[in-house]
Parts: structure tokens; sequence; C-alpha cells
């Protein structure tokens, strides 16, 4: 009997030390996990059609994951992906595929693509012309001077046949214009700086971030750029570091921007101008 206390004892001493032991690691000890956690997202030129679809997707991502989604807003296209390198933000979304490999090809790479938002034709403004053949010869047109959305805006001119470009080329630039017939005067302007010129050029292409609030509108525009299978490095994506592209909550933060809602916000505050890409058809 005496034996058989004793061990009871034991076992009983044992657990008490056992208790005291766990409970003072996890009083200085507290889980990664607990707490709520934050992605930050950076976009370009916050309005409120971003505004209210980040707010959608930051409820969705709240509810169902208890993870707090916050939008960075950013005033030109040089920074979001410097901001995303360097962790100052954990995904970005304000980027075409295009932009995306001309940066990654000049910052020795880091970044990658994990979900698809949408394609926006890029429109051709003018607020001195009403129609493409009231251009006059020797016109200013003015363009993007970042090297992706020059090469889109020029092709926009192509396309509106006021131009021709060397074929076989995706990314060109001023250089690879092999007709002009009516000595266009192309001015490369910053694209955050283009819509608040356009009173001081003939014409512009300009940045769908930048021309709504700049108030350019249907009013102002004189070609739209045509959607076709060429189209496909415009379509504008969600990135995130390349060593996180497979970071669970990131995929499902794509999942809850490729919604019906987002759908609806487009048409709310765009109409046909914005379309749903990761669901779209490109002829």
């Amino acid at each position: 009997m005496r034996k058989r206390r004793y061990k009871n004892t034991l076992i009983l001493s044992l657990f008490a030390i056992f208790i005291l032991i766990a409970g003072y690691f996890s009083f200085f000890y507290t889980p990664k996990s607990q707490g709520p956690r934050v992605i930050k997202v950076g976009i370009v030129g916050a309005n409120k059609a971003d505004i209210a679809i980040w707010k959608n997707v930051a409820k969705k991502v709240k509810q169902k994951y208890h993870v707090t989604v916050k939008t960075v807003s950013f005033d030109g296209y040089d920074q979001p992906d410097k901001a995303l390198k360097s962790g100052d933000v954990d995904l970005n979304a304000f980027q075409h595929y295009a932009f995306l490999n001309a940066w990654n090809k000049s910052n020795h790479g880091g970044i990658s693509p994990i979900g698809q938002t949408y394609i926006a034709p890029i429109h051709l403004y003018s607020k001195k012309c009403h129609h493409l053949s009231d251009l006059p010869d020797g016109a200013t047109i003015a363009v993007p001077s970042d090297s992706t959305n020059e090469s889109r805006a020029l092709f926009v001119l192509k396309n509106a046949g006021l131009i021709k470009l060397r074929p076989h080329k995706i990314l060109v630039s001023i250089a690879d214009i092999t007709s002009n017939p009516h000595h266009f005067k192309i001015k490369e302007i910053a694209s955050e700086h283009i819509s608040r010129m356009i009173e001081d050029v003939d014409a512009a292409v300009v940045n769908n971030d930048f021309a709504g609030p700049a108030g350019l509108g249907k009013k102002q525009t004189i070609f739209v750029e045509p959607l076709n299978k060429d189209s496909k490095q415009w379509i504008n994506i969600i990135c995130a570091r390349s060593t996180e592209k497979n970071q669970r909550i990131y995929h499902e933060i794509v999942k809850a921007y490729q919604s019906k809602k987002t759908k609806q916000l487009y048409r709310k505050f765009y109409g046909d101008k914005q379309i749903a890409a990761w669901d779209v058809k490109l002829k």
C-alpha cells in the first residue's frame, strides 16, 4: 500500500512540474499565428472604384480568414514594385504582364503574377479635336514615357492608322516608327503627368488610372484600343514576391477579388471600359 501511495505521489508531482513548466513557457511565448494578420496591397492612383473593390475583398477575407487586407496608394508606376520587393507591401495590383516583365528584366526579377484582374482598353483623348480626322498635320501627341506603356500607346496610334511600326516586335519605341505621313510629333511624358497636360497637346494616350480622376471620358475620346489575342500582355495582375508566390492566403485574396461582386463594381464604375480578365476570351 505504501509503495502504491509513493508511486501515485510521484506521478502527481511530475504532472504538477509539467504544468508549471508549460505555464512558464506559455507566459513568455506567443505563437506567430495569434493576433490579426495584416496584408498590405500596393495600388496606384486610388479612386472610388479601387476603394470599393478592395473594401469588398477585405471584407470577405476578414470574415473567412480573420486576415486584414489594407491598400497602400502610390502616385506613380515606378514605386509599387520597389515597395513589394523591399517588403513594404505584401502584394500589389496595378500593372499588366508587359510592365512586370520589363521591370523584372531591369531589376533582376523577384516579383511574380499570382492572378489576373482586368483588361481595360486605353484611349486616345483630345480636348481640341472631336475625331481622328481632325488631327492636323504636325499635331503633337503625348504618350507615356515608360517603356511598356509607351509601347502600348504606339500600338494604339498604329491601330488608329496614324503611324506604322517595325513588324514582329512586341516592345516598341519611337525609334520603331517606320511611317509617319502626317508628321505627328510624338512627345514622351511621365504617365502620371499626361492627363494634367492634355490641353497643351493635340491628343494624348492616357492610362486609365489617371484618365478617370482627370475627368477624361467618352466626350474627349477620339479612339479606343481594340482587343485581340495580342492584348494578353496588357492584362492587369495581382503580384507577390516570387519567394512567396505560393502562399495560400495570397491566392485566397485573388479568389476574393475574382468574384461576381467585383464584376458588378466594374460595371458600376466603368461600364464596359473595364473587363474582368480572369474569364475573358480574347479573339
